[in-house]
């Protein structure tokens, strides 16, 4: 009985004991859970919200997949390395009228997740909630505050809807596994977590940070004497930089190009004057002051001599005098500087100084080797390169030897001049790129994605000579949209490639362009031009699997005919305003009808060559804007101090066909170059104006193409007696009406010699005219009142 009894008594303490665990681990269960709902795994607020991109208002699949690839970009230069939520940023994007409320939507950036936990980063409204809200290792919860997080998690953690989207949207992948989440949290005073879809305004404010900050984090130096001794964070040295980020298609509100400013620490100066545009580019330019003055620049005594802008008289004694305003004009003398400013140089002077304020923006600085070629011989010694394999095309030493009859040992060490293994690009594909077996081309932003794709230190020169195959492929893979899809259906692409020289002696980097291409299509490359060498013309090479270069001696306007018809025509550093039988050739390219793109070594060349595409009638489709892909060498004009690069700028160029891309964008309005055209936009319509002194109103035409295109232009009328007025000015632009405009209400008015041209925007929905109702030609819509 004792013993019935004490083992009933056992029995209902074990009981007890059970039913007490049971309760303690739930309870750790229902405390653990809510820590990871508001805390996550590791530093951020938590591993998933819910919310889900296709669900936001406006947004569309193109807007999406966009957000996706420039996220990639971002994850593939891994800022993460150094970057922590100690370190916050300040973003600027455009103006603060570009935004609605008139302010940065985000001006405070940090990154999360390098020293363990989902990486990703945050964007705070003020700097005051980002500081409240940063913790040594996580981002602190702060009741009432509002963030944006974009989170890299892994597919297989991700909410249903999120997977959904991306599988239905076949959207790129950050990394092998991982794909952005985009969402708005803001934590409440219980201690809880809201979250919200991002706005489709927020998202373009993503994307533009996303895009910049790839290009220039990787400029941060490190400030080992200013941080405290025993500190984990690294300390950087102040910086800010401004870059143009050029907005998809889809994403195009107005304006192709906006300004994004990077700033750390946060609330590092900038300056952003009025201006009477409506770009959304920030202006550093500030007016010119009346008082002439002069300074002195220092002449290299080497092979390349300054050269006088006044009179081309070489300038050999050590110092010479240069314009005190814009310092981009060299002169031998006071007496041709005073000559030339009256004559010439006055009217341009503040063009000049806009282009050389722009020299850090095209100077490649995440490089670390010296990147100026004035002495191009001392510059390969200091490399270990001089007169080896691919780089003896760098200099004057083999100038004797035909383009493309360099002697050649073999082997890719001997063609990069015996660089180390690790500091040229192995003949080899990205085989890590390879998802779900299937491959894609891969999409580059600049050089420092492809030197982390290729793992080559920032000390290897081979930008130098990448640059004209990584430009072609920028080319046929983000400029060129017909080639990008061609690529991408496995099929072959041709170009036209004019006006070879080096390139015939760089054949072998040419196979980095089928690299790229990861599996996808092929590129057959045919090089036209007289530098061409007889005994080469008309063979062809195999480069790689998947490119093939066939050498054609002659002019493109003779061999254009016998040449296959190609779907792209590239021209690198073309030199179109210094050679004049360029002619012929802009002739054949307007009568094929096919996409041309050239690139040149300065903005004043490109400037230059848009007047001879126009002459040609030849049509810019996108602003003169820096290629990703440019050479880091500077180089240099004898006559100036402009910036200079090998692949510096591009202009793609299309005759059928020009869609709007204002020029202030890239000059200030008040030094507008000829056919200069200011768009400005309201609520209810769209305003196009143009200064035409010396015009009347009878010689100005207002018209509509197609009941999509607007031309305005001038057309001179003949008088018997020669008038003693100023010369009327020619004029001639054609562009994309905006979408969503009333054609039939366009009106134009003309006063004070300015044209100001209306185009109310429509209240309808979207509405298709059918093409057989639109007359072939020019329809006169409004004339000038």
């Amino acid at each position: 009985m004792w013993q019935r009894q004490r083992f009933k008594s056992w029995l209902d303490l074990g009981t007890g004991l059970v039913k007490s665990k049971f309760e303690m681990d739930l309870h750790l269960k229902n405390l653990f859970d809510r820590f990871q709902e508001q805390f996550g795994s590791g530093p951020g607020l938590g591993p998933g919200s819910g919310t889900c991109l296709m669900k936001v208002e406006g947004i569309a699949p193109n807007f999406i997949k966009s957000l996706f690839k420039a996220s990639a970009a971002l994850y593939r230069t891994d800022p993460w390395k150094r970057l922590c939520p100690g370190h916050i940023f300040g973003v600027r994007v455009g103006k603060d009228a570009d935004w609605s409320g008139k302010k940065q939507p985000f001006p405070c950036v940090q990154f999360v997740g390098g020293d363990g936990g989902d990486i990703g980063f945050h964007m705070f409204r003020s700097q005051s909630d980002a500081k409240k809200m940063t913790g040594s290792r996580e981002t602190v919860q702060v009741p009432n505050v509002e963030l944006l997080r974009v989170t890299y998690e892994r597919e297989a953690l991700m909410f249903p809807s999120n997977r959904k989207m991306i599988k239905s949207l076949s959207l790129e992948v950050s990394g092998s596994d991982r794909f952005p989440v985009i969402d708005v949290a803001r934590c409440t005073s219980s201690g809880s977590l809201r979250f919200r879809h991002p706005s489709s305004e927020e998202l373009r404010f993503v994307y533009a940070f996303v895009k910049a900050i790839a290009l220039v984090h990787p400029l941060l130096q490190e400030d080992k004497e200013g941080c405290p001794k025993w500190s984990r964070l690294m300390y950087f040295e102040p910086f800010i930089e401004t870059v143009d980020v050029q907005w998809p298609q889809e994403m195009v509100k107005g304006y192709d190009l906006v300004a994004v400013t990077i700033s750390h620490p946060h609330g590092q100066a900038y300056e952003e004057k009025a201006s009477s545009t409506a770009s959304s580019t920030p202006t550093k330019y500030a007016e010119l002051s009346k008082e002439e003055t002069f300074v002195e620049v220092r002449v290299y005594p080497n092979g390349s001599l300054k050269q006088c802008a006044a009179c081309e008289k070489e300038v050999h004694n050590e110092q010479a005098l240069s314009c005190g305003q814009c310092k981009a004009v060299v002169y031998c003398s006071s007496v041709c500087q005073k000559q030339h400013t009256k004559e010439t140089h006055k009217s341009i002077c503040g063009l000049y100084k806009a282009m050389m304020e722009r020299e850090e923006e095209l100077a490649m600085n995440i490089f670390v080797f010296a990147c100026d070629a004035d002495q191009p011989c001392k510059w390969l010694e200091s490399l270990g390169i001089h007169q080896k394999g691919m780089w003896r095309r760098k200099c004057s030493c083999y100038s004797h030897c035909p383009f493309g009859l360099l002697p050649v040992k073999g082997g890719l060490w001997d063609s990069w001049g015996g660089l180390d293994d690790e500091e040229f690009p192995r003949d080899s594909s990205f085989q890590h790129h390879v998802r779900d077996g299937m491959s894609s081309p891969i999409l580059l932003s600049g050089w420092s994605e492809y030197y982390n794709l290729r793992s080559l230190p920032l000390s290897s020169p081979v930008a130098e000579i990448l640059s004209h195959p990584l430009t072609v492929y920028y080319v046929l893979t983000t400029l060129n949209i017909s080639s990008k899809n061609l690529l991408q259906k496995g099929k072959e692409v041709i170009v036209h490639y004019l006006g070879p020289e080096g390139e015939l002696d760089w054949m072998p980097t040419f196979a980095e362009v089928g690299h790229l291409l990861d599996g996808l299509g092929n590129v057959q490359i045919v090089m036209v031009g007289s530098e061409v060498p007889t005994k080469l013309s008309g063979t062809t090479s195999g480069i790689g699997s998947r490119v093939r270069v066939n050498l054609v001696r002659g002019v493109y306007q003779e061999e254009a005919s016998y040449l296959p018809p190609p779907h792209v025509i590239v021209a690198l550093n073309c030199g179109l305003d210094s050679y004049a039988n360029w002619g012929g050739a802009l002739n054949s390219i307007k009568s094929m009808g096919v996409p041309a793109f050239f690139t040149d070594q300065s903005e004043l060349s490109c400037a230059n060559g848009k007047q001879v595409l126009r002459s040609a009638g030849l049509h810019i489709t996108h602003p003169v804007t820096p290629n990703p892909f440019r050479s880091p060498v500077k180089h240099h004009v004898p006559s100036s101090n402009l910036p200079s690069y090998s692949n510096a700028m591009e202009i793609p160029a299309f005759h059928h066909y020009q869609y709007f891309f204002p020029s202030h964008l890239i000059y200030p309005y008040h030094l507008a170059p000829e056919n200069y055209l200011h768009w400005t936009e309201t609520p209810v319509s769209h305003i196009f104006s143009v200064d035409l002194p010396g015009v009347r109103k009878e010689e100005i035409k207002v018209q509509v193409e197609d009941s999509a295109y607007l031309i305005i232009r001038t057309q001179r009328i003949e008088e018997e007696e020669e008038s003693t007025e100023q010369p009327s000015r020619t004029f001639m632009r054609k562009f994309r009406i905006p979408g969503q405009a009333d054609i039939e209400r366009i009106s134009a008015r003309y006063e004070a010699g300015v044209l100001t041209v209306t185009v109310p925007r429509s209240l309808r929905r979207a509405f298709f005219i059918e093409p057989t109702d639109v007359p072939e030609r020019l329809q006169v819509l409004a004339r000038a009142a």
